[in-house]
């Protein structure tokens, strides 16, 4: 990695619920606006440094700490929301404008989307 390139978090928030309400024909047209997005992204010299869907919030566990020296060990998600996170992308880059155009892309097929940079 050069010192321009940087790395980025995308995250993919959404409701879980209505997700898998979806008739098939809207989890494929999903699927296709992730493949447009992973060739926009190589067309531009951006990297996919990984990708994975997450499992359910249902099967998280979350730790918060008590204040009194040890940790509060729960099922689910760390907080209760109508959106949870469901998958990401760690992405590198050299190009942040184009990076945030192609981003910008995938979103409006679509994803909704938290890009995020890596603190240096």
């Amino acid at each position: 990695m050069s010192d321009e390139t940087r790395r980025y978090l995308l995250l993919l928030p959404a409701p879980e619920a209505e997700w898998a309400q979806l008739p098939e024909s809207e989890h494929r047209a999903g699927m296709e606006n992730h493949r447009r997005f992973h060739e926009a992204l190589a067309a531009r010299g951006h990297r996919i440094v990984m990708v994975s869907p997450l499992e359910p919030s249902a099967e998280a566990v979350s730790m918060r700490n008590t204040g009194r020296g040890s940790a509060l060990v729960t099922d689910g998600p760390f907080t209760e929301s109508v959106e949870q996170v469901v998958g990401f992308y760690l992405l590198e880059s050299g190009d942040e404008a184009d990076l945030l155009e192609v981003v910008r892309a995938f979103a409006e097929g679509g994803d909704h989307v938290e890009l995020r940079r890596l603190a240096t």
